[in-house]
């Protein structure tokens, strides 16, 4: 079975645009929250805030047409899958087009253009609907216009598993590269869902904090005072590679990705199992998978939310034993937000510089011990270590687990 290696990283994040940006708001322990400004939000709304992609300029990236006939999910996701292709060197004109593929997703899609599009109908009638809402609203025009603009003609893929969606394109993208079906892959997600319905639909559900009066202290991870999730936006990518192929061109190797698993709990369409069999058991396979049994850093999910961080904490703890006590653990969405089916693939990017980088980054805003939350969540500060092996958890809506094991390259 072939080795897979990941050769390039891409982002748009609420804390920096590129990942030399991201990587300085990282180590800082930045917020990226703050009060809405991509609409007017009355008091009407009981959430206020969100993680929203400061000073992005779709002219900036697009001539006039591509930025008129894409929705900002698409945007974000060809800005980061640029920069992935760009850093790892991929230069298509070198490549068999063929052999590369692109395993994107979304959780939610063009959710602004179709929200635009509707206040039309309502306004001005059918026939001045935009020609272009199908392919600005459907998840899967999303890989195809980056394999478009390419020209890569391997396989395109858009798994949909809610949160966990670009964590399962990556490792989807993983076991494609093993069977030999292709060579190259991008693989990440996108979701920009900071829209009038998006933050009304998700507050209804009361899964998102209410902090309004304090935005940056509001995304509060294992905190004993979280309470709820803070929406975010952009994109993550990573370019795989067959370790042979990323080798007979000279590629930078950042890691090797050599575990992944999928579960379901089957148990409730958006609370997890209180007895975390099914995370329990992702996490297990992807370990055994890759041939480790200990590791050196959890990335977790981390939501903010009470469910969520309890319960992911018993299934650390029902894994590791004892030992979960000594792993450093925390959660990229305390700085950038849940970047909802994106989240996977940015927290992704963010251990691909882990472990280049010997740094954890933080969980910001700990500040108060949950007797049920009571691991090493490195709180508020990131620390210097030499990292070998990453898990990283991913848990969405739908009741669906998907953990990846990230080793150094050696």
């Amino acid at each position: 079975m072939r080795r897979v290696v990941i050769t390039g990283l891409g982002i748009v994040s609420p804390i920096g645009i590129g990942i030399d940006s991201y990587f300085e708001a990282l180590q800082k322990g930045q917020s990226g929250v703050g009060r809405i400004s991509l609409f007017d939000v009355s008091d009407d709304y009981s959430v206020q805030i969100a993680a929203e992609v400061k000073d992005f300029k779709a002219e900036q990236y697009f001539d006039v047409k591509d930025a008129k006939r894409l929705d900002r999910v698409q945007q974000f996701a060809f800005v980061a899958a640029k920069e992935a292709v760009e850093n790892a060197g991929i230069m298509p004109e070198k490549e068999d087009l063929e052999k590369i593929g692109v395993y994107v997703t979304s959780g939610v899609g063009g959710l602004r253009s179709i929200e635009d599009q509707q206040k039309v109908l309502m306004e001005r009638g059918p026939r001045r609907i935009s020609p272009f809402l199908i392919t600005q609203l459907i998840i899967d025009a999303i890989p195809a216009y980056i394999a478009l603009k390419y020209g890569f003609k391997g396989a395109t893929l858009s798994p949909v598993n809610a949160c966990a969606s670009s964590t399962q394109a990556i490792g989807e993208a993983l076991l494609a590269i093993q069977r030999g079906e292709l060579d190259v892959i991008v693989a990440g997600g996108t979701d920009a869902a900071i829209t009038p319905l998006g933050v009304a639909a998700f507050a209804s559900m009361r899964a998102l904090s209410k902090r309004n009066d304090a935005p940056e202290k509001a995304s509060r991870p294992f905190d004993k005072n979280r309470d709820g999730f803070i929406m975010g936006e952009g994109a993550g990518m990573l370019i795989l590679e067959s370790l042979e192929h990323a080798e007979k061109r000279g590629a930078h190797i950042y890691a090797e990705l050599s575990g992944y698993a999928s579960t379901t709990d089957a148990y409730h369409i958006t609370a997890p199992d209180p007895e975390v069999k099914q995370i329990k058991r992702g996490m297990q396979t992807a370990m055994q998978k890759a041939g480790v049994t200990e590791v050196d850093y959890i990335n977790a999910h981390g939501t903010s939310t009470p469910l969520n961080d309890k319960y992911e904490t018993k299934a650390i703890k029902e894994v590791f034993g004892e030992k979960a006590y000594d792993i450093p653990i925390s959660s990229t969405k305390s700085m950038i937000g849940h970047l909802l089916g994106a989240s996977g693939a940015a927290e992704s990017v963010a251990t691909m510089l882990s472990i280049k980088n010997g740094i954890i980054f933080p969980t910001i805003n700990y500040e108060e011990k949950d007797p049920e939350c009571d691991l090493n969540y490195v709180p508020n500060e990131a620390i210097k270590k030499d990292v070998n092996v990453i898990l990283k958890n991913s848990l969405g809506f739908g009741g669906h687990n998907i953990s990846l094991v990230f080793k150094k390259f050696r």
